[in-house]
């Protein structure tokens, strides 16, 4: 939807860009798992997830007024990965690098889905869940979900992990959409004098 609003509204006014430069960090560093460990699902699915990031960041790019600390944003994301890459292939033995990388990923991952927190409690302070995004809730259920679910069948804690909190995350944001429905949210009319 951001992407939508922001072609659209040819504005990145409103849009956040750290989701979007967070979001292709951690499609980046699974993506580097998935080649370590030989998983071509993991591969795949991060492929097209850091691709998209990486239209959503040249598109915001484009929009934004303010080009210099975007760019600088983007520079220092790229630092990281080249950063990360020569650690895990320079300085970690083999033997070990998987599971590094993989504790890195999981760690990243859980980082991710618990930093909407100051958003729930925001919402809880309010009545209102005008700041959520009911989509993204969905969408967050159902890829923690599906992501646990292939962790536990590969017996692999490195996904399952991470992806619970995303479950339990979601499952919080429902509960609040149903304790403060949007239309509680109208606004109020003055009286009439």
């Amino acid at each position: 939807s951001d992407l939508r609003q922001m072609l659209a509204t040819k504005s990145v006014e409103n849009v956040q860009f750290l989701p979007f430069l967070t979001t292709d960090a951690n499609n980046l560093s699974w993506l580097g798992y998935g080649c370590l460990k030989g998983d071509g699902t993991v591969i795949t699915v991060n492929a097209i997830g850091a691709a998209l990031q990486t239209l959503y960041i040249l598109v915001y790019l484009y929009y934004s007024p303010a080009k210099r600390p975007v760019l600088l944003q983007v520079l220092l994301l790229l630092a990281v990965v080249v950063a990360g890459y020569g650690y895990f292939t320079v300085l970690v033995d083999g033997g070990t690098r998987l599971t590094q990388l993989g504790l890195f990923c999981s760690i990243f991952t859980i980082s991710m889905y618990l930093s909407p927190l100051a958003d729930l409690a925001k919402v809880i302070r309010s009545k209102s869940t005008r700041c959520l995004s009911f989509p993204l809730t969905v969408t967050t259920l159902v890829a923690s979900s599906s992501w646990t679910l292939y962790g536990l069948q590969l017996h692999d804690l490195y996904i399952t992990v991470p992806n619970v909190p995303g479950i339990v995350t979601s499952l919080v944001r429902f509960w609040l959409f149903q304790r403060y429905r949007p239309e509680q949210d109208k606004p109020y009319s003055p009286l009439p004098a």
